[in-house]
Formats: structure tokens, C-alpha cells, sequence
């Protein structure tokens, strides 16, 4: 019980790309920059071994971008025809490529890195990926017309890569969807429809990441005006704990989710934040313990999975790596009191 996992990204390493920056440019081209996104991968197998977290990742080591890393090896996208767009409900505007024709992928997007991974980690694998109403809240749209529709055509591309790396050896599959916090009402309406054209057909365990963001100034900065007690949750809770989504994701470290938001996920495995990345205070072991045990009031330990509230590239590595070590250590802790019982 208590399993350790991340939620998505960690740092990439100064020789790798520019640190502590989201969508930083790769240092490194052609056959050094593949050996340098290995390198990188192998150096975060390591220290996740060594701070006990068992579900592992790279890390986004091979990608700049969550979504982004994705929609590069897409077709029907034109990377030239960049328009300015509100993204997350315009909580930040952002410049992005535009789709103007049917998209299809060019071939197999993470197949080399998770063969490579696959090769060097004893542990489970997960491996994460963009959900499809996200990918439609970072892209702009001179094709379908409607959301929902682009949401679809992408979630099926999101099927056939999913398919293939359940077959190389990837033991969960992940969708990040921060946008549902951002459009509640949309996630019964066509979210989890999409969600599940995406895992078609898996074996897998799959997971929906949700959270309030990086800890970036914008993300920072909105989270103030959500008020004492962030309740969004509960308006699409009951839609994914009625999915066939196997594990959920949530942001609980230093935030104002009421923990009560989760009885609505009684069906559901949960992998609950207990490591703040908006900030570069190391938390301590205890202060981990004491999230999960709190969050253990509504969520059995058997389902409960102890996590990050969010990715963590734009954190320094040293700070990441303590994160990393707290997370374990915390959950040891829970993990010994239950084996007291």
C-alpha cells in the first residue's frame, strides 16, 4: 500500500536545456541531443530509485513541452501560422501553432524513449501524455470548427500512441488534463468521452492527472483568487469517478481542496499531491505523512497512491531531488504505521 509516484515533469539538467524555464530550447542537436535526453532519463532513474518512489518516469526528459512535445510529430498542424489565444479559460494568453487540416500522426511520437526506458528501469513505468481537451486549450483551430470535435480527432491519435507503448512495457498510461479545472461544466459533456476514446482498448492502468498548475507566477497568481476553499473539483468528480479511468490525480499539498472532494472518487485509485511545487521549500518526511494521513479519511490506503501536485521542471534540480526523497520517506512512514495496525 501507499505506492510513490510523479506527477509529470522533473528538471532537465543545465547541459540538457536552460533551467528553471518552462519550454526551454535544447542545448544539444541531432545524435548528442538524443544521448543528452538519455543521459538526462538514466539520471532521474537513479535518484527516483534512490528516493523509493516506485511508479517511475523520465521526467519529460525527451520533450520541451507536455502538449507540445506531442503535436510535433502530428500532421495538420501549420507550426508557422502562430495565433495568440486565452489559454485555461484566458488565464494567460499564449502564441500557438494553428491546425488547419485533419490531423494524423507522422509515426510512433515516444516510442524510441520508452524502449529506452523500458531497457533501464526495474520498476513500473508510467508514462505521461496530453489529454485531449488540453491539447484543444493549447492549439488553435481553422479546421473543425468545434472543440469537442478537434478533442476527438485528437484523442484518437492519443488511442493509437497509448496502444503502443502498453505494448513496449509501459505499466500506466496518464492523461494530463489541467483544462478541467478550467471548463468543469465541459468534462460530463464531452471530457470524459474523449478520455475514453483515448484509452480504447488498453490493459493498462490509466490515470487522469488534474491540477491547479505549475508554479508559475500566472498559475500563482490566479490561485488567488479562487478564495478560502477551492471546491472546483466536485462539479466533475462524480463524471470521472462514473469513467472507466482507472486513477486520479489530484493537487492536496499546501492548497485549499478541501480533502472531503475525494469521497466523490469512492471507485477510484487516487493519487494524491503531497508535494508542493510552487514553492522551493523542501518539505519534511512528516508534513508528507501528515497530507496522506489526512487524505486517508476519504480515500481507503489501498487506493491511495502518494504523488506530486504537479510536474516540477520549473523548480531547481537540487530542490526537485529533495522533493523527490520527502515524497518517499513520507510514504515509508504511512506505509510503517499501517503495517502496525
Amino acid at each position: 500500500m501507499i505506492q510513490t509516484t510523479i506527477a509529470g515533469s522533473l528538471p532537465k539538467p543545465s547541459w540538457l536545456a536552460e533551467p528553471e524555464k518552462l519550454w526551454a530550447g535544447w542545448r544539444l542537436e541531432g545524435d548528442q541531443l538524443i544521448e543528452g535526453q538519455q543521459d538526462a532519463a538514466l539520471c532521474w532513474l537513479k535518484i527516483q530509485d534512490e528516493a523509493g518512489i516506485d511508479i517511475q518516469s523520465d521526467g519529460e526528459q525527451f520533450r520541451k513541452h507536455f502538449v507540445h512535445g506531442f503535436l510535433e510529430e502530428v500532421e495538420g498542424i501549420d507550426w508557422n501560422l502562430m495565433t495568440t489565444m486565452g489559454i485555461r479559460d484566458n488565464r494567460y494568453d499564449a502564441s500557438v501553432p494553428t491546425v488547419t487540416s485533419e490531423v494524423r500522426r507522422k509515426k510512433s511520437v515516444h516510442g524510441e524513449s520508452v524502449k529506452f526506458l523500458r531497457r533501464h528501469s526495474t520498476k513500473q513505468l508510467k508514462f505521461t501524455l496530453p489529454g485531449p481537451m488540453t491539447i484543444c486549450d493549447t492549439i488553435a483551430d481553422k479546421h473543425y470548427g468545434e472543440r469537442s470535435k478537434m478533442a476527438m480527432a485528437f484523442a484518437a491519435l492519443l488511442n493509437e500512441e497509448a496502444l503502443e507503448l502498453e505494448a513496449l512495457g509501459v505499466d500506466v498510461i496518464q492523461f494530463d488534463e489541467p483544462a478541467f479545472n478550467a471548463f468543469m461544466h465541459l468534462v460530463p459533456e464531452w471530457g470524459v468521452d474523449c478520455l475514453h476514446r483515448a484509452i480504447q482498448g488498453l490493459k493498462c492502468k490509466t490515470a487522469v492527472h488534474i491540477c491547479y498548475g505549475y508554479g508559475i507566477k500566472q498559475n500563482i497568481d490566479w490561485k488567488e483568487t479562487l478564495g478560502d476553499e477551492w471546491r472546483q473539483y466536485e462539479e466533475f468528480f462524480p463524471a470521472l469517478n462514473a469513467s472507466r479511468i482507472d486513477q486520479v490525480s489530484l493537487e492536496c499539498a499546501d492548497s485549499h481542496v478541501p480533502l472531503s472532494v475525494m469521497s466523490k472518487l469512492k471507485d477510484k485509485e487516487v493519487l494524491v499531491g503531497a508535494i508542493n511545487v510552487a514553492t522551493n521549500e523542501i518539505e519534511t518526511p512528516e508534513k508528507v505523512a501528515n497530507t496522506l494521513r489526512a487524505a486517508m479519511e476519504f480515500v481507503d490506503p489501498e487506493r491511495l497512491i502518494a504523488c506530486t501536485n504537479c510536474g516540477m521542471a520549473p523548480l531547481p534540480r537540487s530542490v526537485a531531488e529533495g522533493k523527490l526523497h520527502a515524497l518517499g520517506r513520507g510514504a515509508e512512514i504511512i506505509r510503517r504505521e499501517l503495517a502496525a495496525r
